[in-house]
């Protein structure tokens, strides 16, 4: 790696930890114009997650990010993970970064959810992404269709659910690519059904949690409990970061 590419490093991740996200892309842009997509490439390889993370969550739709053109799935995962230190209430930035990324032209998406799904805390994170969308995907998981209304309110055991990935889909994939949440969902269920299951799992935890009126580090207990419960399209996340370790700090 030159010199000049180290001095990047460094100067990209002052920026973002000054807050100066935009800057930090500029940064990085600016080397992908000068040098090429490889240049940016080895640069982005030496980026801690939490500092991709911190770029790639700010996305803007009117306008292509090279950073959320180029980063691989494996890079991808690694920031998603860690994404709900941020505590957004809304999910807003990590929704938009998801489908920016893993629905770019000319990408895979289920090598996205792949490589989300192999890391710790993947199911977590897929789990956030739909949080405002619980009982759609309970219907989902049970009927095959989105409509709630159709839904008995049974939950599908865990081993019923993972079986039912395998049943013939009800919805073809083009009536749902709309490049948002039903398309994850679907692919989620058809392509990755471990990572669906999973992700029902943890949605279903975090309901109950709710309702016991849990906090953050007490759903953990409750995250095995597949039994029926009540929720509203809520989501139950946090507006004010928290504490978090030294070595996963994000620029907020």
């Amino acid at each position: 790696m030159s010199t000049h590419h180290l001095a990047l490093i460094t100067k990209t991740q002052s920026l973002i930890a000054a807050g100066d996200i935009v800057g930090a892309e500029s940064a990085l842009v600016e080397l992908a114009d000068t040098e090429g997509d490889g240049a940016l490439m080895v640069v982005l390889e030496q980026l801690p997650p939490k500092d991709i993370l911190a770029v790639i969550r700010e996305y803007d739709n009117s306008k292509e990010s090279v950073i959320n053109l180029l980063v691989t799935p494996e890079m991808f995962a690694r920031a998603v993970v860690i994404e709900k230190q941020y505590k957004d209430l809304t999910r807003t930035h990590l929704r938009g970064m998801m489908n920016s990324v893993i629905f770019r032209e000319d990408a895979d998406p289920v090598e996205f959810l792949t490589a989300i799904g192999d890391l710790e805390g993947g199911s977590e994170a897929m789990a956030d992404y739909f949080s405002e969308k619980w009982s759609r995907i309970e219907a989902f998981a049970r009927t095959g269709t989105f409509d709630s209304v159709e839904d008995d309110g049974e939950m599908l055991s865990e081993s019923a659910l993972l079986a039912s990935a395998y049943v013939p889909p009800k919805l073809e994939l083009d009536e749902v690519a709309d490049q948002d949440w039903m398309q994850m969902a679907w692919l989620l269920r058809y392509e990755c059904p471990d990572l669906f299951m999973e992700t029902v799992m943890v949605l279903r935890a975090k309901a109950r949690a709710h309702d016991l009126g849990l906090d953050d580090e007490e759903e953990t207990e409750v995250e095995e409990d597949d039994g029926k419960v009540e929720t509203g399209d809520t989501d139950r996340g946090k507006a004010t970061p928290a504490a978090r370790d030294d070595d996963e700090e994000s620029a907020i």
